[in-house]
């Protein structure tokens, strides 16, 4: 049986996803295959010298505290990367994984996530950077909870919509906890997500999109026999599909 007690006033630890929002990469105007590989051996080896110099000057300043706090909460995380074709002129898009784990408390936590990064380029610098397709996962369940997210990419502006996380074996007579929670980007590093008994197998939820394009994230947490899963997943408000 899941002590609930354990749970219910966690301060959930936000900013290990919402660092994720913001951009680590760095780019020059020619995005040759060479340059990507430096781009990601730089990212492993921590060279924040050679990201800096690719942001432009006003970004300077935020990336060495960002990407500091992915390598202090998980030091080994590896990074990978790959150029995706953009339709539209003058955008890059790169895609890009970041895996690694710690151990707190005996426990080991996984992270995994993924995300394109779309971006400009001014005086051969990255500029106007924005993250879509964000999905990050961090749990010390082993892969042991089977399962499912559903979770839309894009929606239409004033739109409903649903979020699903399904366990697909849901346990009986067993408590499993959970909660769900709508950010915005650039709002909060840290924020509390208080944990519920979930009488189904999972979280459902009807919700609505905001009235105006922009980008929706939605981050959450279910509590297991099992272990635990905390989530981030950013969805993509449009005007049209």
């Amino acid at each position: 049986m899941l002590n609930l007690n354990l749970f219910r006033n966690i301060g959930f630890p936000l900013y290990l996803f919402i660092y994720l929002i913001l951009p680590y990469s760095a780019i020059t105007e020619t995005l040759k295959v060479d340059f990507i590989r430096n781009l990601e051996t730089s990212l492993n080896k921590r060279d924040l010298e050679f990201i800096k110099k690719n942001f432009r000057n006003d970004e300077n300043q935020n990336i060495p505290k960002q990407f500091s706090k992915i390598i202090n909460d998980f030091p080994k995380c590896k990074w990978k990367i790959k150029r995706l074709k953009s339709n539209i002129p003058d955008e890059e898009i790169l895609r890009i994984k970041v895996s690694g784990e710690k151990i707190v408390n005996g426990e080991i936590y996984i992270l995994e996530s993924k995300f394109d990064y779309l971006f400009s380029i001014v005086n051969g610098k990255i500029s106007e950077g924005i993250i879509k397709n964000l999905f990050t996962t961090i749990r010390n369940d082993n892969k042991k909870i089977d399962i499912s997210f559903k979770i839309p990419d894009r929606v239409l502006t004033g739109s409903k919509y649903d979020i699903d996380i399904i366990l697909n074996k849901p346990l009986e007579e067993v408590i499993i906890a959970g909660a769900i929670k709508p950010y915005q980007v650039y709002s909060f590093f840290e924020q509390e997500i208080l944990l519920e008994p979930l009488a189904s197998g999972g979280i459902f939820k009807i919700t609505r999109a905001p009235s105006k394009p922009g980008i929706q994230i939605w981050s959450g947490i279910i509590a297991h026999p099992e272990g635990m899963i905390t989530f981030t997943k950013s969805i993509d408000i449009v005007d049209e599909i």
